[in-house]
Formats: C-alpha cells, sequence, structure tokens
C-alpha cells in the first residue's frame, strides 16, 4: 500500500509519508516541477521531521474527522511520542477563498522528552540539483526557478540548516511557501489557520449529500476528490502524481497531474451526487474556453489539457530520477494529449446536461452553453463508428471501439430530449435519427448476446459495465455483459471484485493488474440493474484496496494487497462514490 497521506487547498497538494516526511509537493502548481520529490527517488528531496536516532518503535496516521488535516504520531523506543498536524490554509476570507501557495507543519511533544530532526532539503526541479539556501531573520530560503521556496519557522535556524538534533519542549512551527514572505507572528498564524481550515472543511462535508451505506468511505473520498480540483482554472486532474507505476519494472509509468476531459465528467457525476456543484460551473468555464477555440478552427478537442488550458507536450523522461522504487521511466507531460479518443464528445454533452434538466441552473441556460452543446452533439455524429485510440488511450493500432460509439450514443439521447424541452435548437442534424445511428454501431459490436471491444474485436472491455449505467435501452445485453465482464475479467482468480480493463496486449503488452475504477463501474452496474445486494457485497470486498487512510490508487493486485499506479486516483473515488450511491437504499428507507 501506499502509507501517505494527501493534503492540498484546491490550489497545490502535497503527499506525507507515514513517517511524516514530506515526499511530493510541486510548486506553484500540482503540474510544476516538483521541490520535494522523494517519492520517485531517494535523492529527490523531503521535508523529514523525525527521532533524532532515526527510529520511531511506532508510526500512527490518521486525519482529523471529516477535514483534510493530516495527524502523524511517532513514538519512539523509550515511549517518546510527537505529533505532526499537516495542512494546506483554505477558508472564506473577504468574500473570497483563501488558499495560499502554503503548507503548515506543526509538530508538538505529547509524552516524555522527544529528541527530534528537521531535515528540509528540496529540490530544482527535474534537475533534481539541491537550491542553495540563505538565512532570513526567521526563515530559510531556497532560490530556484526564478522565485522561491521559504520554510519559516519559530525553531532555531541553524539546527534547521544543519539538521541538528535538538529536544522538543514546545509547539514548533514550519510554514513552507512558494514566493511570499510571512511577516505574521507564526505560531498565532499557524493556529488560527488550523481552526478556521478545520471548521471550513467541516462545514463543506456537512452540506455534502451522503448515501446511507458506507458513509465513512464516501465522505473521505469525497474529501480527497476535492483536493482534485484547480480552483483557480476550474480544472479538474485525473491524479496528483505522476510516474508511479502500473506494474513494477515495466513502462506503464504516466504523468497524470492534468485535466482529462473525460475524468472530468466522472468527476462532476460524483460531485452531483454529493449535492456539490460549484466545481461544475468552475470547469464549464475551462471548457468554454477550450471549445470556443477549437469550435472557430473547426478542430477536434484533445483528450487532456494542462491547468492553463495548454497541451501536456512534449512528453519527456527524466533519466537523471530513479523511480518509485527503482521503477522508472519518470516522465513528465503527456502524448494522449495528440490522440483522438471520439467519446470525449458524449462526456461532454453528458457533463453540460443538467444545465438543461435542473432548474437550479436556469442561469446557465445561456447562448454560450447552447452553442457549445452543438458543437458537442455535432462531434458526436461526426464520430460515430469513426477509429481512435480509445479510453484506455492505445498508442499504435487504432480501431473502432464500442465504448467510443456508446459515448455518442449517450451525447446524441441527451441533445435529442434537450431539444424536446426547447433548447439546442439550431442543432443543424437530426437527432433522433442521429441517436438512431450511434446505437446501431453499438449493436453492431454484440456477439452470443453481450457488447465485445468492437465490431471486428471480440475482447472484452470493463468500461462497457457502464451501459446500464448510462440507461442504454436493452436490458438484456446491459445484464449479460456485466455478467460477462464479472466472469473474463475477473483479477486473481476473484469472482469479479477486482477487474482487468481487458487482456488483449496493448502497445506494453497484456496488463497484469486490477483497475480499481473497474471494480466500482461493475458495482454500479450491478445496482442500476436492480441487484443491489451483490453489488454491496462486491463493495466490501473492494475496501481492502484501500490504503490505512482510506485512499485509493489507480490499480490493485489483491494477491499481494499492493496498491499501483498513480495515487492518490480521482478515478477511483469517484467510482466510490457514485456506485455506493446507486447501491444505497433511500434515506426513507432508514430513518
Amino acid at each position: 500500500m501506499y502509507n501517505s497521506g494527501l493534503i492540498g487547498n484546491c490550489q497545490i497538494s502535497a503527499l506525507i509519508g507515514h513517517d511524516g516526511s514530506i515526499d511530493w509537493l510541486c510548486l506553484p502548481r500540482p503540474d510544476s516541477e516538483p521541490v520535494f520529490g522523494k517519492l520517485l527517488d531517494p535523492a529527490g528531496g523531503n521535508f523529514s521531521i523525525q527521532f533524532s536516532n532515526g527510529e520511531a518503535q511506532t508510526n500512527e496516521q490518521r486525519y482529523v474527522e471529516n477535514t483534510n488535516i493530516l495527524i502523524t504520531e511517532m513514538e519512539d523506543a523509550h515511549g517518546a511520542r510527537f505529533r505532526i498536524t499537516d495542512f494546506c490554509p483554505r477558508f472564506e476570507q473577504y468574500s473570497r477563498m483563501f488558499r495560499p501557495l502554503m503548507t503548515v507543519r506543526i509538530v508538538e511533544p505529547i509524552k516524555g522528552t522527544p529528541m527530534i530532526r528537521v531535515n528540509c532539503k528540496p529540490v530544482n526541479g527535474w534537475s533534481k540539483e539541491s537550491p542553495s539556501h540563505a538565512f532570513g531573520s526567521n526563515h530559510l530560503r531556497f532560490d530556484m526557478r526564478q522565485d522561491s521556496l521559504r520554510v519559516t519557522t519559530n525553531m532555531p535556524l541553524t539546527y534547521l540548516s544543519e539538521q541538528t538534533p535538538f529536544v522538543l519542549k514546545e509547539k514548533t512551527y514550519f510554514a513552507v511557501t512558494w514566493g511570499s514572505p510571512i511577516h505574521d507572528d507564526l505560531p498565532e498564524m499557524c493556529e488560527r489557520f488550523l481552526l478556521q481550515t478545520r471548521d471550513y472543511w467541516r462545514t463543506w462535508v456537512k452540506h455534502c449529500s451522503v448515501p446511507t451505506l458506507f458513509q465513512s468511505a464516501v465522505i473521505r473520498s469525497a474529501l480527497a476528490l476535492k483536493l482534485h480540483v484547480f480552483e483557480d482554472t476550474g480544472a479538474i486532474l485525473a491524479a496528483l502524481t505522476t510516474s508511479l507505476p502500473e506494474e513494477p519494472g515495466n513502462t506503464r509509468n504516466w504523468d497524470y497531474r492534468f485535466c482529462w476531459l473525460r475524468d472530468s465528467y466522472f468527476v462532476l457525476s460524483a460531485f452531483h451526487n454529493l449535492g456539490h456543484f460549484e466545481e461544475m460551473e468552475g470547469f464549464l468555464r475551462f471548457l468554454l474556453n477550450i471549445a470556443i477555440r477549437n469550435e472557430e478552427a473547426d478542430s477536434r478537442l484533445a483528450p487532456v489539457y494542462t491547468l492553463n488550458q495548454g497541451l501536456p507536450l512534449p512528453e519527456l523522461i527524466h533519466e537523471n530520477w530513479k523511480g518509485y522504487k527503482d521503477s522508472g521511466p519518470v516522465r513528465s507531460n503527456n502524448q494522449a494529449a495528440e490522440h483522438v479518443q471520439n467519446d470525449v464528445y458524449g462526456e461532454m454533452v453528458l457533463t453540460l446536461a443538467p444545465i438543461f434538466f435542473d432548474d437550479r441552473f436556469k442561469h446557465l441556460r445561456t447562448r454560450e452553453h447552447q452553442e457549445l452543446m452543438v458543437y458537442l452533439g455535432r462531434q458526436c455524429a461526426r464520430t460515430i463508428s469513426e477509429p481512435d485510440a480509445g479510453l484506455w488511450e492505445v498508442r499504435d493500432g487504432w480501431q473502432e471501439h464500442t465504448f467510443s460509439n456508446l459515448m455518442c450514443w449517450a451525447g446524441l439521447d441527451r441533445i435529442e430530449r434537450i431539444q424536446k424541452l426547447g433548447y439546442c435548437k439550431e442543432f443543424p442534424l437530426d437527432a433522433t435519427a442521429e441517436r438512431i445511428r450511434a446505437e446501431q454501431a453499438v449493436r453492431r459490436a454484440i456477439k452470443d448476446g453481450y457488447l465485445r471491444n468492437g465490431p471486428t474485436d471480440d475482447t472484452l472491455d470493463s468500461a462497457l459495465a457502464l451501459l446500464p449505467i448510462l440507461r442504454f435501452p436493452d436490458e438484456a445485453v446491459n445484464v449479460k455483459t456485466i455478467e460477462q465482464i464479472r466472469k473474463v475479467l475477473a483479477a486473481d482468480g476473484e469472482d469479479g471484485a477486482f477487474l482487468y480493463r481487458y487482456l488483449r496486449k496493448d502497445d506494453f503488452g497484456t496488463p497484469h493488474s486490477a483497475f480499481v475504477i473497474c471494480s466500482f463501474w461493475v458495482a454500479q452496474g450491478l445496482a442500476a440493474t436492480g441487484q443491489r445486494e451483490q453489488a454491496c457485497e462486491m463493495l466490501t470486498k473492494i475496501a481492502e484496496a484501500a490504503n490505512p487512510l482510506g485512499l485509493y490508487a489507480e490499480h490493485f493486485l489483491k494477491k499481494e494487497k499492493q496498491q499501483l499506479g498513480n495515487f492518490p486516483q480521482a478515478y477511483s473515488h469517484v467510482g466510490l462514490i457514485n456506485s455506493v450511491f446507486a447501491a444505497s437504499p433511500p434515506w426513507h428507507e432508514i430513518l
């Protein structure tokens, strides 16, 4: 398992190891170069706080309930104990959200007389060079990339710069900032930020809708998912890390610190279930800017964008980085931006659809959003049966994919229904005829009563478990397709609790690890076809894939109980939220 916790504030994020070390932090954005990158290389930089002899008898890590504030406690062989509280400030101030480029660490003695050592060793991004430091009155400054990382503290700077052990007698404070100095009283500021951040997260959770089952898991997933929203532009990140291996020793290592349009749809569907909609409005602004440029050029949408609406190209390999547990390569950027992935248009229609069906969003039924819908609908019709890389981003050997056709059908189905409500009247095609054409394209891949990967590819694909979730109008095919997915794509000899995406060979061989969201899709599909009991049984089994803090990676090996792929993975937490909502009985049956 990845023994790490996630903190953040929707502007920056960090991973804190079980030993209290900040092992991953990119600044000034989550897709920037790392300043702490030990996660991917022992020499990649970190910020550690540990006993002076480097040994802890016990380590415990937990979140402050219903927040993204992380507590790490360590005790040595003599019973001395101390606590680290880590968080990124986030709260409303002056009628706007305060989310600075700041990580706060509060260290306090709990028991005995702990002797600790603090080691703050940043690196200058992918060069992995150690920047020189300069002393301020109460901070160390590390100059890098035309800016600076500052560590402001009330501990002796000599001890900090030379990693000198000292006795922890009272609370010690650290504020790690990018660019901006701190002029406030540090202890007072940190304590105030802690309380305000705690209250913000608890209020946010209080305003979440929750299902009747697996509530703690849903709340933790919701909190983790919120940190994947880059609030400044509205972009939604697929993950907050890069290059954590899907398969150790293979080369399936990818940079996921970008906004995949497809992933954003699924994320927003989860927020819709949770009753939070500000994320949708932020993403719509992001999408509208991209789509207007593409529509004017009559060009396709790329599958993935950077947080500032660019393309994450070129994909680079950093040979000087060893990789997670020596499993390279370490990559930045992602060549998938060059792909044709035709499912994205249907998913973007589904993203906008609530505007026209839910009267809470009447103010969003603007001319611009209707024009955007028309553009997306035209692209759905244009790409029916067209070969593409598919949602799993095959880099070689594109073909017609059933999933892409299914999403074209879903998009055109919603366009047709929205037109009946009086909107999108400027759609230049017959929406009903195009929807029927897309449905026929999907049906061409039915063989033996269930759907295959494509009309000329008889393999199975776990993504087709979405059939009943999208309400494809063939219950028999929907049910049998899920049955076959559980039977044929079961990983590690399981009864369909953990699933491969597919078992066909791709550019890098045959997949060997289960893909976590596929399990949740099947559980949601079971619930959608009236099999709630089986869905709940499956959800109980999938919980094994979470780390002790309730965080999920992209992949999982059940036998080894090993998380793989980027972590935490937005997809996995989306899957948990949506499947639990689908499987839970309504509140009126509980209260």
